[in-house]
């Protein structure tokens, strides 16, 4: 169980000195990087790690805990006002946040976004307060086969949830898991994939790798597409919700913060999906299903708080089994990796005070986003406008300084250009990135961990049928698999019935 005085002195600690200042200057800076459309939390948690060595561990990590939570929420300002999803995970407050705005409601559109986001992630921050110990302490039970198990669904859940096509998830996630076997083999000790470069010896600089394939690409796609953005005049009035709003809200709310977490809980799904079905099932429940897609403030609520209510979500599971639950988790997992805080089950045993201080900072990162959302919402409205031929040059400028001053060395800057380079590839033709990445981080404890089972077993892979734990988590994995597969299928016949017919109808 949480331990309150823990918890009491972890808040003490976030809300104090240069903690404190680190919490609002990351919140700030995350609604920032989440209103300009093409920047995602994940870039912008990317791009500020390195930034982050010179701090203590708690005051880094909390800087970033407020980009990852104000970045979330950030993505429904443009959502709102220019019909442009500011991050993937906004693009559902899209259906109604806009049809507002032009019915001139547009301060009271961003206020219930900003509200019911911080509604749905301090849900979820107190679920991962509370749970994270219970399941942190069911995971000391497990050895080396359940942690096999448990790569195993993470990889499976990674790549059958790739969009619309599981081949490219699949070529991303395998590319992945070679990328994880560069290095040192975990258990003879050889080189492996190395090609005689002394630099890969240790395995690519995790974050280097990470902001070329989240933050320099994105400045590669920035430079293709067109430099000026639509502008914002708006004028924001009427920001603060009142209480029928919220009243009116209500049973989104009810609906939209489970589903987030269940979500965010299960690994490489994400906050879009989180934000969408919060958004169906808002409006299946609604007796005016009608007016959704019309301008109907529930809508927005519903999918702001979905999306941030999976924030908690992903966490979860990457601080107790050190499992990123999304890329930008999987980013604050590399973080927490560089401050000396390996995330796991033993995590809780070793650092007590550093997890209760990370469960005050999500918390309190929760309710400082929305402080600053309702203060700034004109400023923030207006962050829009940023001319995109200023903003490139700035995202090429930190991307090599950031990877450069990770360990000073030429190597680090050429991996960040090369991983840059290759994710803009991806992006330009659809192949998803985050499978890659997730693959590479899980790929190297599946390996690890079914080499010990095998020595642990004496050679015989058929004990592995006698674990009830790891057994349940496997064929959980092939059930999702399998499901995956068939969903797939089945979209890929009705549209080629879809196509048949309207070439049918055409030839008439």
């Amino acid at each position: 169980m949480v331990d309150l005085g823990l918890l009491l002195h972890g808040f003490g600690t976030v809300l104090s000195g240069y903690n404190l200042v680190a919490l609002v200057l990351g919140s700030f800076f995350g609604i920032i990087i989440g209103a300009i459309p093409g920047l995602t939390a994940t870039m912008g948690i990317a791009i500020l790690v390195p930034f982050t060595f010179g701090m203590t561990p708690i005051t880094g990590i909390v800087m970033l805990l407020g980009i990852y939570t104000g970045a979330i929420y950030g993505g429904g300002i443009a959502s709102i006002l220019i019909k442009t999803p500011g991050t993937p995970a906004a693009a559902a407050t899209v259906f109604d946040g806009y049809p507002m705005a032009q019915a001139g409601m547009a301060g009271k559109a961003i206020g219930i976004a900003t509200i019911s986001s911080g509604i749905g992630g301090t849900f979820t921050a107190l679920c991962l307060t509370f749970f994270a110990p219970i399941l942190a302490n069911f995971a000391l039970r497990f050895s080396a086969p359940e942690y096999f198990a448990l790569a195993v669904f993470g990889l499976a859940v990674t790549i059958t949830l790739s969009g619309r096509s599981p081949v490219k998830g699949v070529i991303s996630g395998l590319l992945g898991l070679l990328l994880a076997m560069v290095g040192l083999d975990p258990m003879g000790g050889f080189q492996r994939f190395t090609f005689g470069f002394a630099e890969l010896t240790g395995g690519l600089s995790f974050v280097p790798m990470l902001i070329g394939l989240f933050a320099l690409s994105e400045g590669f796609r920035q430079v293709e597409i067109i430099l000026t953005a639509p502008r914002v005049s708006a004028v924001l009035k009427n920001i603060l919700p009142t209480l029928k709003d919220m009243k009116e809200c209500l049973p989104a709310y009810l609906r939209a913060c489970p589903i987030g977490l269940i979500v965010g809980i299960t690994p490489a799904i994400g906050a879009d999906t989180a934000a969408f079905l919060s958004y169906a099932e808002t409006k299946r429940a609604s007796k005016r299903p009608e007016s959704f897609g019309k301008g109907n403030p529930a809508g927005v609520a519903a999918a702001q708080c979905g999306e941030n209510a999976s924030t908690g979500g992903d966490v979860l599971p990457m601080i107790t089994l050190g499992i990123p639950g999304d890329a930008a988790t999987a980013v604050l997992m590399g973080a927490l990796t560089i401050h000396n805080l390996q995330p796991g089950p033993m995590l809780f045993q070793a650092h007590p005070e550093v997890v209760h201080q990370i469960f005050a900072g999500m918390i309190a990162a929760n309710s400082m986003f929305v402080i600053l959302g309702l203060i700034f919402a004109r400023f923030f409205a207006q962050v829009i406008n940023i001319d995109r031929k200023y903003l490139v040059p700035l995202i090429f400028i930190t991307c090599m300084v950031g990877s450069y001053a990770i360990n000073n060395v030429l190597y680090d800057l050429i991996t960040c250009a090369v991983f840059g380079f290759l994710g803009y590839l991806m992006i330009r033709y659809d192949y998803p990135v985050a499978p890659m990445v997730l693959a590479q981080i899980l790929g190297s404890m599946m390996e690890s961990n079914y080499r010990r089972a095998v020595v642990m077993f004496h050679g015989d892979v058929t004990q592995f049928l006698t674990r009830p734990i790891a057994l349940a988590i496997l064929a959980l994995a092939a059930f999702t698999t399998i499901v995956a597969v068939r969903r797939q299928r089945q979209a890929l016949k009705q549209e080629a019935e879809q196509l048949a017919a309207l070439e049918q109808s055409s030839g008439r």
